[in-house]
């Protein structure tokens, strides 16, 4: 390995953290939903430009890449660390908010055919569609397939996609359920709960201005929910979401697997 090289690596990645982290948290109104800038996208934003720059290389970029696997072995640690603690709160909410998990799987039969039959997608599909491609999405597809595979590229451009526009998609889709009046205001706000902090402050913000009475007990719901689908969407994710994406995506005729750790994770 060249060592002025991996240096390099490691002085960027430090300058290009240093630069997200003094930009901070910004965020901005864009109808009923907020859309919030985090450090990491503008961390991501900046590595974007920078080939085009000249500053790093192929063999930089090759560097570089096992270490986004060390990055996420501690993303994946911290995720652990949440879910021991919070075993007794999972019991006490009850079946309807511990089981809510399985409706998270719709989006698989709702996605992937058309991410494969309308745009002819690849492996890309996988990592998009099992989930909505959050931190322990991340986690998941580095371990079983690799951030450098096809499913490490679908999830890490569904991450960035949801962390700019999902808020906004939620807002919006969420005033257009209440206007329904289908659901009950409980339903709506365990919904809400959907494993990330941003989308789920967008989505509750309608829910709330539409039954204020019930504000406390709305964000109560939201909050569980969120707690579980953090905490048991991973093994969610891992043991059952993974195997019937893999699955289906066979069905629909899509491409066989290009490497050896994708295909031990199809099977």
């Amino acid at each position: 390995m060249n060592k002025k090289s991996d240096w390099k690596v490691h002085l960027l990645a430090l300058i290009m953290v240093v630069v997200a982290e003094f930009i901070g948290i910004k965020s901005f109104k864009v109808g009923p939903g907020t859309v919030m800038l985090l450090p990491m996208l503008y961390a991501l934003v900046i590595g974007m430009f920078l080939p085009a720059l000249r500053l790093v290389d192929r063999e930089d970029m090759e560097i570089a890449s096992p270490y986004i696997g060390i990055s996420v072995m501690f993303l994946t640690a911290k995720m652990g660390t949440t879910i021991g603690p919070n075993l007794p709160k999972i019991i006490s909410a009850g079946p309807a908010l511990i089981l809510q998990e399985f409706g998270n799987l719709g989006t698989i039969f709702f996605s992937l055919p058309i991410a494969l039959l309308i745009f002819k997608m690849g492996r890309e599909a996988i990592g998009i569609c099992f989930s909505i491609s959050r931190e322990g999405s991340l986690a998941i597809v580095s371990d079983l397939y690799g951030l450098d595979s096809a499913e490490g590229r679908g999830v890490m451009g569904a991450y960035i996609v949801g962390t700019l526009f999902g808020a906004i998609f939620n807002g919006l889709m969420v005033g257009f359920l209440i206007s329904l009046g289908l659901f009950h205001p409980y339903a709506l706000a365990m919904a809400c709960g959907t494993g990330s902090a941003s989308m789920m402050a967008a989505a509750l913000g309608p829910v709330v201005a539409a039954f204020p009475a019930m504000e406390a007990e709305l964000s109560a719901y939201a909050a569980t929910s969120q707690l579980l689908t953090s905490v048991d969407g991973l093994y969610m994710s891992l043991f059952i979401a993974i195997p019937v994406t893999e699955w289906l995506y066979r069905k629909l005729g899509g491409k066989p697997a290009a490497n050896n750790k994708a295909k031990e994770a199809a099977n």
